[in-house]
């Protein structure tokens, strides 16, 4: 089995694991009252799956330009492996939110807030900083949701400008795979940035347990796009 379908095979098992492990922990399977499991509006595992669920929105969208603009079957199996995982996980955590009453978009919330914790709180050093790396390595802006983005477009770590986006939608063929497999390496690089942050500020724990799975995941998958890159005379940064 090749590692592209390895990794393929892996998140779908682990996409339903975490989705049967929520579907149990939504029907109150503990003594726990249900109002003691609900997140706080502001808490980590709020902040992660909002802003984690609009990281992977773009991860799926990159993925569908980039599957339009090659042929290469290697690429288009990858970024339909990434675009399926990362849409599954994305309902799951919107679907938390739902479940936990809280906003799938908190208005006038920063992005990336919850990652710096608590104010005050000498345990959450270390998250001061979360500016994301583009493909060409400039670092990516914190502004609010829908219109409030940095200078270059950028949301969260990671994430792709608008600039970089209209620059894979202009490219075709192996210009358009080395330039996706850039950026989607730096958007699992932010991703796995994210999804430490949960591990170490979140409480829920079927929330912790996919955020250690995507950082597990999203790993494999940047060893798997730095071999691919290499094999079209390219590198990551």
């Amino acid at each position: 089995m090749s590692r592209t379908n390895w990794a393929a095979v892996t998140a779908v098992v682990l996409a339903l694991l975490f989705a049967g492990t929520a579907a149990v922990a939504s029907a109150g399977g503990d003594d726990t009252p249900a109002e003691a499991r609900v997140p706080a509006a502001d808490s980590a595992d709020a902040g992660f799956a909002r802003d984690m669920s609009v990281h992977h929105q773009q991860a799926v969208e990159m993925s569908f330009i980039v599957r339009d603009r090659t042929e290469d079957e290697e690429v288009r199996r990858l970024a339909y492996d990434i675009a399926n995982t990362q849409a599954n996980q994305r309902g799951m955590m919107l679907g938390w939110l739902d479940r936990w009453g809280l906003p799938k978009v908190a208005s006038g919330a920063e992005p990336m807030a919850w990652m710096r914790g608590a104010e005050g709180d000498d345990d959450h050093e270390g998250h001061e900083s979360h500016g994301g790396h583009g493909a060409d390595g400039a670092h990516g802006g914190h502004g609010g949701h829908g219109g409030g983005a940095g200078a270059d477009g950028a949301l969260m770590p990671g994430m792709a400008t608008e600039a970089q986006l209209d620059s894979l939608r202009k490219a075709s063929g192996k210009e358009a795979e080395v330039l996706y497999l850039r950026l989607m390496t730096a958007h699992h690089r932010g991703g796995v940035e994210m999804a430490e942050g949960c591990v170490s500020e979140c409480r829920d724990e079927v929330e912790l347990r996919l955020a250690q799975g995507m950082v597990d995941a999203q790993q494999s998958e940047i060893a798997l796009m730095a071999d691919m890159l290499r094999k079209r005379g390219a590198s990551a940064d």
